[in-house]
């Protein structure tokens, strides 16, 4: 990993938006077609809300071969393979769509990816609007490998579709004035509560990089790195040492905050914002679940890909929709100029495995 120094304004400790050491980029995918249309018959209802969908989503677990939220209608759609289980999501509230592929295909052909196609600098992830599994690979897979690539990926037939970006896929720590420890920063992700004590939620890269942490540049310690898990996973466990505000909000950057009250997991479709020391706050839209990321580090699985933008100092901050926190920013290509994709460590897994809570 390479470090390097970027001066920013000293970001506030309070807001769980405020640490830094980061994940430079995200992968700038082509955005693949969208798969069959929904099916004859009344669409689902309009206005729902995200977190409704989600909700209703959960009720079509035996029907559904993936779902995802309409953000132009405000509604739910649900993949289905015919019409009788049309009949059974247009009953619950949704709206179907006809696809090719079913869950347990795309599922099939993501397990090829893993056995055999673990290639640093790509990325795969089942896309339920494009009905495949969309492969990513970046400027540094070269002829050879993007040959083999090539192959696997044509082998898999309809099931899924190969992609290039012109950025590189990495994990960059650097250099800044927020939350500072062994010449690099991070941006916090999620005040949390473990045991009655407080910590903060980071990336898991981030622990592993730095265990004593301050909130100025050679300033006293404040925190220390109780856990790291990265790679396979990308969460940090990083108990106060000091006595700090530690409020479960995240720090807006415009003289506002947004309170955290729970942690959740979103939707393909669903819009969601980040905050991070480097960038401030970013908008986008949540482009696929269970991502599996190759960085040159090692490969995370599980991760939420996104049209979210990052750049070098905003990585281990917080994704979120409203009150609930939803991911902490792993890695990805790409900036906040010229745009890119950002990959999320989802927070509900990282509490359940740590023990701890949103507080």
């Amino acid at each position: 990993m390479q470090y390097r120094h970027v001066s920013t304004r000293r970001a506030r400790l309070a807001g769980a938006g405020a640490l830094a050491l980061t994940a430079t980029a995200v992968l700038v995918a082509t955005g693949p077609a969208h798969a069959g249309p929904t099916l004859p018959g009344p669409p689902g209802p309009e206005g729902l809300s995200a977190a409704s969908a989600g909700s209703l989503a959960a009720r079509f677990d035996d029907t559904s071969q993936g779902s995802f939220y309409d953000s132009t209608h405000h509604r739910l759609v649900v993949n289905v393979l015919d019409e009788s289980a049309a009949d059974t999501v247009r009953a619950g509230g949704a709206t179907p769509r006809l696809v090719s592929n079913s869950l347990a295909e795309l599922r099939s052909a993501t397990a090829t990816l893993r056995a055999k196609a673990m290639i640093t600098g790509t990325s795969w992830v089942i896309d339920p609007k494009a009905d495949k599994v969309v492969v990513t690979a970046d400027r540094t897979v070269d002829d050879a490998r993007l040959a083999r690539l090539n192959r696997i990926v044509g082998d898999l037939g309809s099931r899924a579709v190969l992609e290039r970006t012109a950025s590189k896929l990495s994990l960059n720590i650097s250099g800044g004035d927020a939350i500072w420890g062994d010449g690099a920063r991070c941006s916090l992700g999620f005040n949390v509560v473990k045991g009655g004590d407080p910590y903060f939620l980071t990336a898991g890269h981030c622990g592993k990089a730095v265990k004593n942490w301050s909130d100025t540049q050679n300033g006293a310690q404040i925190a220390q790195t109780e856990s790291a898990t990265f790679p396979t996973h990308d969460y940090s466990l990083v108990k106060y040492t000091a006595t700090v505000a530690h409020p479960s909000d995240v720090d807006l950057y415009n003289g506002s905050t947004q309170p955290i009250t729970k942690a959740g997991t979103p939707l393909v479709g669903q819009t969601v914002e980040r905050s991070g020391s480097t960038t401030k706050t970013h908008t986008g839209e949540v482009t696929g679940l269970d991502a599996t990321v190759n960085y040159e580090e090692g490969t995370v699985s599980g991760l939420i890909k996104t049209s979210v933008c990052a750049e070098p100092g905003d990585s281990g901050g917080p994704l979120f929709d409203g009150s609930t926190a939803l991911g902490l920013t792993s890695g990805g290509s790409g900036n906040c100029t010229s745009g890119g994709e950002t990959f999320f460590q989802p927070v509900p897994a990282a509490l359940t495995a740590l023990g701890a809570e949103i507080g």
